[in-house]
Protein backbone atom coordinates (compact mmCIF):
# COMPACT_ATOMS: atom_id res chain seq x y z
CA UNK A 1 0.00 0.00 0.00
CA UNK A 2 3.04 2.27 -0.22
CA UNK A 3 2.35 5.40 -2.31
CA UNK A 4 -1.45 4.93 -2.26
CA UNK A 5 -3.97 7.06 -0.46
CA UNK A 6 -6.29 5.07 1.86
CA UNK A 7 -9.32 5.94 -0.29
CA UNK A 8 -7.64 4.53 -3.38
CA UNK A 9 -8.76 1.04 -2.38
CA UNK A 10 -12.41 2.19 -2.40
CA UNK A 11 -12.04 3.76 -5.83
CA UNK A 12 -10.32 0.61 -7.08
CA UNK A 13 -13.31 -1.57 -6.28
CA UNK A 14 -16.12 0.80 -7.35
CA UNK A 15 -16.66 3.76 -9.68
CA UNK A 16 -17.17 6.93 -7.65
CA UNK A 17 -18.77 10.04 -9.14
CA UNK A 18 -18.94 13.62 -7.96
CA UNK A 19 -22.33 14.73 -9.19
CA UNK A 20 -25.43 16.76 -8.41
CA UNK A 21 -28.44 15.56 -6.44
CA UNK A 22 -31.58 17.59 -7.09
CA UNK A 23 -33.81 19.02 -4.39
CA UNK A 24 -36.08 22.04 -4.03
CA UNK A 25 -39.38 23.11 -5.55
CA UNK A 26 -40.52 22.89 -9.14
CA UNK A 27 -38.76 25.51 -11.29
CA UNK A 28 -36.78 26.50 -8.18
CA UNK A 29 -34.39 23.56 -8.05
CA UNK A 30 -31.34 23.56 -5.77
CA UNK A 31 -28.64 20.90 -6.06
CA UNK A 32 -26.36 19.17 -3.61
CA UNK A 33 -22.81 18.32 -4.74
CA UNK A 34 -22.32 14.77 -3.53
CA UNK A 35 -19.87 11.89 -3.86
CA UNK A 36 -21.86 8.78 -4.75
CA UNK A 37 -21.56 5.37 -6.34
CA UNK A 38 -22.06 5.64 -10.08
CA UNK A 39 -24.62 2.85 -9.88
CA UNK A 40 -26.79 4.70 -7.34
CA UNK A 41 -29.84 6.70 -8.49
CA UNK A 42 -29.35 10.40 -9.08
CA UNK A 43 -31.20 11.44 -5.93
CA UNK A 44 -30.44 8.23 -4.04
CA UNK A 45 -27.81 7.29 -1.50
CA UNK A 46 -24.48 9.13 -1.51
CA UNK A 47 -21.16 8.75 0.28
CA UNK A 48 -20.49 12.38 1.20
CA UNK A 49 -21.95 15.79 0.61
CA UNK A 50 -19.41 18.36 -0.61
CA UNK A 51 -21.55 21.47 -0.99
CA UNK A 52 -24.52 23.09 -2.74
CA UNK A 53 -25.22 24.69 -6.10
CA UNK A 54 -28.00 27.26 -6.68
CA UNK A 55 -28.47 28.22 -10.34
CA UNK A 56 -31.36 30.59 -9.56
CA UNK A 57 -29.05 33.49 -8.64
CA UNK A 58 -26.89 35.62 -10.93
CA UNK A 59 -24.07 34.71 -10.76
CA UNK A 60 -24.85 31.18 -9.61
CA UNK A 61 -24.16 30.41 -5.97
CA UNK A 62 -21.57 27.64 -5.48
CA UNK A 63 -20.64 26.56 -1.97
CA UNK A 64 -18.04 23.80 -1.87
CA UNK A 65 -15.66 22.21 0.56
CA UNK A 66 -12.63 22.62 -1.68
CA UNK A 67 -10.31 20.53 0.44
CA UNK A 68 -12.62 17.53 0.52
CA UNK A 69 -13.34 17.87 -3.18
CA UNK A 70 -9.58 17.98 -3.89
CA UNK A 71 -9.08 14.87 -1.77
CA UNK A 72 -11.69 12.92 -3.69
CA UNK A 73 -10.26 14.09 -7.02
CA UNK A 74 -6.76 13.01 -5.99
CA UNK A 75 -8.15 9.60 -5.04
CA UNK A 76 -9.71 9.05 -8.48
CA UNK A 77 -13.32 10.26 -8.14
CA UNK A 78 -14.66 11.39 -11.52
CA UNK A 79 -16.75 14.57 -11.66
CA UNK A 80 -19.57 14.95 -14.13
CA UNK A 81 -19.23 17.68 -16.76
CA UNK A 82 -21.36 20.14 -14.77
CA UNK A 83 -19.50 19.47 -11.53
CA UNK A 84 -16.15 19.71 -13.33
CA UNK A 85 -17.08 23.16 -14.62
CA UNK A 86 -18.07 24.13 -11.09
CA UNK A 87 -14.80 22.82 -9.68
CA UNK A 88 -12.86 24.76 -12.31
CA UNK A 89 -14.83 27.87 -11.43
CA UNK A 90 -13.89 27.45 -7.77
CA UNK A 91 -10.24 26.65 -8.58
CA UNK A 92 -10.31 23.08 -7.36
CA UNK A 93 -9.15 21.67 -10.69
CA UNK A 94 -6.22 24.15 -10.77
CA UNK A 95 -5.28 23.24 -7.23
CA UNK A 96 -5.35 19.56 -8.18
CA UNK A 97 -3.00 20.28 -11.09
CA UNK A 98 -0.63 22.23 -8.81
CA UNK A 99 -0.80 19.56 -6.14
CA UNK A 100 0.12 16.86 -8.66
CA UNK A 101 3.14 19.02 -9.57
CA UNK A 102 4.08 19.21 -5.90
CA UNK A 103 3.76 15.43 -5.56
CA UNK A 104 5.99 14.98 -8.61
CA UNK A 105 8.51 17.49 -7.26
CA UNK A 106 8.11 19.94 -10.14
CA UNK A 107 7.30 22.81 -7.82
CA UNK A 108 7.33 23.38 -4.09
CA UNK A 109 4.24 23.62 -1.96
CA UNK A 110 4.86 27.33 -1.32
CA UNK A 111 5.05 28.04 -5.04
CA UNK A 112 1.85 26.08 -5.66
CA UNK A 113 0.09 27.95 -2.88
CA UNK A 114 1.33 31.32 -4.19
CA UNK A 115 0.13 30.55 -7.71
CA UNK A 116 -3.22 29.38 -6.44
CA UNK A 117 -3.68 32.43 -4.20
CA UNK A 118 -2.82 34.76 -7.10
CA UNK A 119 -5.31 33.00 -9.34
CA UNK A 120 -7.94 33.04 -6.58
CA UNK A 121 -7.49 36.80 -6.01
CA UNK A 122 -7.86 37.48 -9.74
CA UNK A 123 -10.90 35.23 -9.89
CA UNK A 124 -12.49 36.92 -6.90
CA UNK A 125 -11.89 40.35 -8.47
CA UNK A 126 -13.56 39.16 -11.68
CA UNK A 127 -16.50 37.79 -9.71
CA UNK A 128 -16.85 41.04 -7.78
CA UNK A 129 -16.60 43.02 -11.02
CA UNK A 130 -19.35 40.92 -12.53
CA UNK A 131 -21.50 41.42 -9.44
CA UNK A 132 -20.92 45.17 -9.62
CA UNK A 133 -21.82 45.24 -13.32
CA UNK A 134 -24.95 43.23 -12.66
CA UNK A 135 -25.89 45.50 -9.77
CA UNK A 136 -25.29 48.60 -11.91
CA UNK A 137 -27.33 47.10 -14.74
CA UNK A 138 -30.11 46.23 -12.32
CA UNK A 139 -30.04 49.74 -10.85
CA UNK A 140 -30.09 51.27 -14.33
CA UNK A 141 -32.99 49.02 -15.27
CA UNK A 142 -34.81 50.09 -12.12
CA UNK A 143 -34.20 53.78 -12.87
CA UNK A 144 -35.28 53.33 -16.48
CA UNK A 145 -38.43 51.58 -15.28
CA UNK A 146 -39.11 54.43 -12.84
CA UNK A 147 -38.48 57.01 -15.57
CA UNK A 148 -40.78 55.14 -17.95
CA UNK A 149 -43.44 54.90 -15.25
CA UNK A 150 -43.06 58.62 -14.49
CA UNK A 151 -43.36 59.46 -18.19
CA UNK A 152 -46.40 57.22 -18.43
CA UNK A 153 -47.97 58.88 -15.40
CA UNK A 154 -47.18 62.34 -16.80
CA UNK A 155 -48.74 61.39 -20.12
CA UNK A 156 -51.82 60.15 -18.26
CA UNK A 157 -51.96 63.41 -16.27
CA UNK A 158 -51.60 65.47 -19.47
CA UNK A 159 -54.38 63.46 -21.09
CA UNK A 160 -56.62 64.02 -18.07
CA UNK A 161 -55.83 67.75 -18.11
CA UNK A 162 -56.63 67.89 -21.83
CA UNK A 163 -59.93 66.12 -21.21
CA UNK A 164 -60.72 68.49 -18.35
CA UNK A 165 -59.89 71.47 -20.56
CA UNK A 166 -62.15 70.12 -23.32
CA UNK A 167 -64.93 69.50 -20.80
CA UNK A 168 -64.49 73.00 -19.37
CA UNK A 169 -64.57 74.53 -22.86
CA UNK A 170 -67.67 72.52 -23.70
CA UNK A 171 -69.32 73.63 -20.41
CA UNK A 172 -68.45 77.27 -21.14
CA UNK A 173 -69.87 76.92 -24.64
CA UNK A 174 -73.07 75.39 -23.21
CA UNK A 175 -73.31 78.19 -20.66
CA UNK A 176 -72.83 80.80 -23.39
CA UNK A 177 -75.49 79.15 -25.53
CA UNK A 178 -77.82 78.98 -22.53
CA UNK A 179 -77.16 82.64 -21.69
CA UNK A 180 -77.73 83.62 -25.33
CA UNK A 181 -80.96 81.64 -25.40
CA UNK A 182 -82.08 83.30 -22.15
CA UNK A 183 -81.24 86.74 -23.54
CA UNK A 184 -83.16 85.94 -26.72
CA UNK A 185 -86.09 84.70 -24.64
CA UNK A 186 -86.02 87.86 -22.49
CA UNK A 187 -85.90 90.04 -25.60
CA UNK A 188 -88.78 88.12 -27.11
CA UNK A 189 -90.78 88.43 -23.88
CA UNK A 190 -89.99 92.14 -23.70
CA UNK A 191 -91.07 92.65 -27.30
CA UNK A 192 -94.27 90.75 -26.66
CA UNK A 193 -94.94 92.80 -23.52
CA UNK A 194 -94.29 96.03 -25.46
CA UNK A 195 -96.66 94.90 -28.17
CA UNK A 196 -99.30 94.04 -25.58
CA UNK A 197 -98.85 97.46 -23.93
CA UNK A 198 -99.15 99.21 -27.31
CA UNK A 199 -102.28 97.25 -28.10
CA UNK A 200 -103.68 98.04 -24.66
CA UNK A 201 -102.93 101.76 -25.14
CA UNK A 202 -104.61 101.86 -28.55
CA UNK A 203 -107.73 99.99 -27.33
CA UNK A 204 -109.16 102.87 -25.16
CA UNK A 205 -108.76 105.32 -28.07
CA UNK A 206 -110.70 102.96 -30.27
CA UNK A 207 -113.33 102.63 -27.57
CA UNK A 208 -113.51 106.44 -27.23
CA UNK A 209 -113.87 106.73 -30.98
CA UNK A 210 -116.56 104.08 -30.84
CA UNK A 211 -118.29 105.98 -28.05
CA UNK A 212 -118.10 109.30 -29.98
CA UNK A 213 -119.62 107.74 -33.05
CA UNK A 214 -123.22 107.63 -31.63
CA UNK A 215 -122.91 111.29 -30.60
CA UNK A 216 -122.11 112.17 -34.18
CA UNK A 217 -125.06 110.09 -35.31
CA UNK A 218 -127.28 111.91 -32.81
CA UNK A 219 -126.06 115.23 -34.13
CA UNK A 220 -126.63 113.96 -37.61
CA UNK A 221 -130.19 113.05 -36.63
CA UNK A 222 -130.80 116.45 -35.00
CA UNK A 223 -129.57 118.29 -38.06
CA UNK A 224 -132.83 117.75 -40.13
CA UNK A 225 -134.92 119.40 -37.34
CA UNK A 226 -132.88 122.53 -37.69
CA UNK A 227 -133.27 122.32 -41.42
CA UNK A 228 -137.01 121.90 -40.94
CA UNK A 229 -137.01 124.94 -38.66
CA UNK A 230 -135.17 126.89 -41.29
CA UNK A 231 -137.65 125.68 -43.84
CA UNK A 232 -140.57 126.73 -41.63
CA UNK A 233 -139.08 130.20 -41.16
CA UNK A 234 -140.08 131.47 -44.66
CA UNK A 235 -143.59 130.20 -44.05
CA UNK A 236 -143.81 132.31 -40.91
CA UNK A 237 -142.41 135.24 -42.74
CA UNK A 238 -144.97 134.73 -45.47
CA UNK A 239 -147.72 134.69 -42.89
CA UNK A 240 -146.33 137.87 -41.46
CA UNK A 241 -146.39 139.44 -44.82
CA UNK A 242 -149.98 138.36 -45.33
CA UNK A 243 -151.05 139.94 -42.08
CA UNK A 244 -150.98 143.62 -43.38
CA UNK A 245 -153.42 142.76 -46.15
CA UNK A 246 -155.94 141.87 -43.49
CA UNK A 247 -155.32 145.18 -41.82
CA UNK A 248 -155.67 146.85 -45.19
CA UNK A 249 -159.00 145.20 -45.62
CA UNK A 250 -160.08 146.44 -42.25
CA UNK A 251 -159.05 150.00 -43.29
CA UNK A 252 -160.96 149.80 -46.46
CA UNK A 253 -163.96 148.78 -44.55
CA UNK A 254 -163.65 151.73 -42.26
CA UNK A 255 -163.33 154.03 -45.25
CA UNK A 256 -166.59 152.88 -46.56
Amino acid sequence: MDGFHPLTLIVTFMSVKIRLARRGRKKQAIYDVVVADARAPRDGRFIEKLGTYNPNTNPASINLNNERALTWLLNGAQPTDTVKAMLSYRGVMLKKHLQIGVLKGAISQDQADAKFNAWLAEKDSKIEGKKDRLAAAKEKQRKDALAAEAAKNQARIDALKAKEAEASAAAIAVEEETASAEVSEVETTTAQATEVETTSAEAPEAEVAAEEAPVAEVEAEEAPAEVAAEEEAPVAEAAAEETPSAEAEEGAADAE
